[in-house]
């Protein structure tokens, strides 16, 4: 899966109850090195007017080549809440 070439990257977003949160981010990503060194590529961007109506956790899930890798939950809580 991390062959030196382009990847196909997909990040969805679900609640706990599986249901999509949002469009999903599709793009394309290089991963270049020198012989068998190791390659680290970084996806960074930024997502604006993202609202949700209710407190809860979303998850950020990435897949790489259609293969899940990951994810990362965002806590969303009631505004004044601790």
């Amino acid at each position: 899966m991390w062959e030196f070439s382009n990847h196909d990257f997909r990040i969805e977003t679900r609640d706990l109850e599986g249901e999509t949160t949002m469009e999903p981010i599709r793009g394309n990503l290089e991963v270049r090195g020198v012989g068998n060194s190791t390659a680290v590529s970084h996806l960074v961007f930024s997502i604006t007017n993202l609202h949700f109506k209710d407190p809860g956790v979303i998850n950020f899930i990435l897949f790489i080549d259609d293969k899940e890798i990951g994810h990362l939950p965002l806590y969303i809580r009631k505004e004044g809440t601790k």
